[in-house]
């Protein structure tokens, strides 16, 4: 497993990643939350010190948890209840007092990525070659990882998450766009369809139910 400590303080963070190293995680630090966006998506769980000096620890995990179901765990000095609240809304899967010991952060770490582990299981859509994999936005073809843009995963992930369902174009782009069916909607739903189309290999992933929008064109079952 891999640990991205972030902490702004080089001494504290090779302290912790020492740590980590000797109790067999695989970890490596940053000192900016610049860094922290840029390399996040690396790591199996990301050790934060709210305490950067680039940009806002809370925004920081905001903007990860936007990106990316990576599990998070907040470290901060002396918070009130409050401070722990808003780290949790932020996103933060867990919050820890500085300062901590090496059994305290190991098993909050392991708490945290076990139940990563149940919630990513639970979160995989499985039909034979096809699997679509929520937690890490993955979608994976007989093994194959596709090459998926945002809008993409999240069009599929929509449409395979209610198999049986046909969904309108104006609910298509309220769930996957956040906006209201406009004079455009048409041409952005088709053009995203068509490209998964492709990238699936075959089109009858994706059907059109004409005056109505699309469905699955595959049952599909829930990963146990």
């Amino acid at each position: 497993m891999r640990v991205l400590v972030v902490d702004h303080d080089a001494a504290c963070a090779r302290s912790v990643v020492h740590l980590l190293r000797q109790n067999g995680y695989g970890a490596w630090s940053v000192g900016t939350g610049q860094a922290a966006l840029e390399l996040h998506h690396q790591a199996d769980l990301v050790l934060l010190d709210l305490g950067l000096p680039d940009v806002d620890g809370l925004q920081v995990c905001a903007d990860i948890r936007a990106a990316s179901d990576t599990p998070i765990i907040a470290v901060t000095e002396h918070t009130t209840e409050l401070e722990r609240v808003l780290c949790l809304k932020s996103g933060c899967d867990d919050c820890l007092d500085k300062p901590y010991g090496v059994q305290e952060l190991i098993a909050r770490i392991e708490a945290v990525l076990r139940r990563a582990r149940v919630a990513a299981l639970r979160s995989c859509i499985v039909h034979g070659p096809l699997r679509v994999d929520a937690a890490r936005r993955e979608v994976y073809l007989s093994g194959r990882l596709l090459s998926l843009t945002r809008k993409e995963f999240d069009l599929l992930h929509t449409l395979a998450s209610r198999p049986g369902t046909v969904f309108s174009r104006r609910e298509l782009m309220a769930r996957v766009w956040q906006k209201s069916a406009g004079a455009t909607a048409g041409r952005t739903i088709d053009t995203h369809v068509n490209s998964l189309r492709n990238k699936l290999g075959d089109s009858s992933w994706i059907l059109t139910v004409r005056g109505v929008g699309f469905r699955l064109g595959r049952g599909m079952t829930m990963a146990a």
